[in-house]
């Protein structure tokens, strides 16, 4: 079914309340960025901390930085020590990112990488306890192909966006929804990972590696 902003709005009203940095930063973006559906936003950000809590990762990478929002959502649940790895291509919103991680306890937790993630990645010498896919929807199963290898046994990837406004179900797809189709195809039919999509905002595809 589909909600009504009614129940939305109930729903919010009974989450745990964002910082005061994401909230400025949530702020900002509504106000300045006409792509400002791009942010995770606050429940979907509430709902990635609590992953993060729950997980309690040493090293998450995140693939599409856009204004920082997310990353600062896994660093709350960070193990002691741990770090969130960035990427993003966009140097523009990578400095309002960085402008608002440095406001933030977790600027000491949070590492940036400006650049293509297919050339980021493969240099990068980590395990990873989660990885967060919200970059170029074309690239999705490349993304995935390229982290699989490095995501510990246990660990977790998610990807955003995977319901693409419905239009996953739709006859007709365009090149990104075409490719958002074809990588929940892929995620279910990988015998290393067991997986569930869940309809929550614009959907979040959550694969856990055996």
């Amino acid at each position: 079914m589909a909600f009504s902003q009614e129940i939305i709005d109930y729903a919010e009203s009974f989450t745990s309340d964002e910082s005061g940095v994401l909230r400025e930063l949530r702020e900002h973006c509504y106000a300045n960025f006409e792509d400002r559906s791009m942010l995770s936003g606050f429940v979907q950000g509430r709902l990635l901390s609590m992953f993060s809590h729950m997980i309690r990762p040493q090293v998450v990478l995140e693939i599409g930085t856009y204004l920082g929002y997310s990353a600062l959502c896994f660093a709350e649940g960070l193990a002691d020590g741990g770090k969130v790895i960035t990427l993003d291509i966009q140097e523009d919103t990578n400095a309002v990112a960085r402008s608002f991680v440095e406001k933030s306890e977790y600027a000491d937790h949070i590492e940036f990488h400006l650049g293509f993630a297919t050339e980021i990645i493969p240099s990068l010498d980590e395990t990873f306890d989660l990885v967060f896919i919200d970059a170029d929807k074309p690239n999705y199963s490349t993304y995935y192909d390229l982290v699989i290898g490095k995501v510990r046994p246990g660990g977790f990837i998610i990807a955003d966006n995977v319901l693409w406004s419905g239009k996953v179900i739709e006859p007709d797809m365009d090149e990104n929804t075409r490719a958002l189709h074809d990588y929940n195809r892929k995620v279910l039919a990988d015998s290393r990972v067991e997986n569930i999509l869940l309809p929550i905002r614009d959907g979040l595809m959550v694969a856990r590696k055996i």
